[in-house]
């Protein structure tokens, strides 16, 4: 039998009483807890095949030779490549330790929202990283190598060359977000899938600027790709809200 006194429904949707705030802090930090050990799980996983990652980030580009400037150097990047990676490979759990906090709190109507919006997140991360890897990462490297090559020979720190390529990874996984912030702009009512299509022309110089500011690189042929994806994923969002609204 349910207990009356613990639940409210109101239109087909129920609603539980709210715990009380210690309750709530004490499932938060034990789902922190849990996400801590799975992210040191999956860093130790990756410290033990971290030649394979390494020979992974090293593909996009050849005719390179790294080196280290201090003896610690290339021992500092595994770890750094280790953890994430780790971080990387843990998010999936993140990301469903976050909804089994939220749900509770949550009506029928806006967890059918928020699960797709979630997983939908997650996706476009993934993509963003496929698409810097197989894209901007060996377009950005090849304009310096062809650049520099009637003068200089390539000679390359991997750390530097990591830290290179993680900026570029991340920047591309967060703009690969814009369609989820459009998404839950207009369920909040924030503004229109109409008035986002309208301020097109605002649109193409703002992506023209994060392009630039989201590139680590300064070649502009690899901030001109960033800006057509960011143009891309913009309308895409346009059209997703247009779908949902309607």
């Amino acid at each position: 039998m349910v207990n009356n006194s613990n639940f409210n429904f109101t239109n087909n949707t129920f609603i539980t009483l709210e715990l009380p705030f210690s309750e709530h802090i004490e499932e938060l930090r034990q789902r922190i807890f849990h996400l801590f050990w799975i992210i040191l799980l999956l860093t130790s996983l990756a410290f033990f095949e971290v030649k394979i990652l390494v020979k992974i980030l090293e593909f996009p580009i050849n005719n390179v030779k790294f080196f280290q400037l201090s003896p610690g150097e290339y021992f500092i990047s595994t770890i750094k490549i280790s953890f994430y990676t780790g971080l990387l490979f843990s998010s999936p759990f993140g990301i469903g330790q976050l909804i089994l906090f939220m749900l509770p709190g949550l009506t029928k109507k806006e967890t059918k929202i928020i699960l797709p919006l979630l997983l939908s997140s997650l996706v476009l991360f993934g993509l963003g990283l496929a698409f810097s890897y197989y894209t901007l990462v060996p377009a950005a490297l090849n304009f310096f190598l062809n650049y520099s090559e009637e003068v200089l020979e390539p000679f390359w720190s991997f750390d530097q060359y990591f830290e290179f390529i993680l900026v570029l990874f991340y920047s591309t996984g967060l703009a690969f977000q814009i369609p989820i912030i459009q998404v839950l702009i207009g369920l909040l009512n924030i503004t229109t899938a109409k008035q986002m299509l309208g301020a097109w022309r605002y649109i193409i110089l703002v992506s023209t600027i994060l392009g630039a500011i989201l590139t680590p690189s300064t070649d502009p042929f690899t901030q001109l790709l960033l800006s057509s994806a960011i143009l891309m994923l913009y309308f895409s969002g346009v059209g997703i809200l247009f779908l949902i609204k309607n």
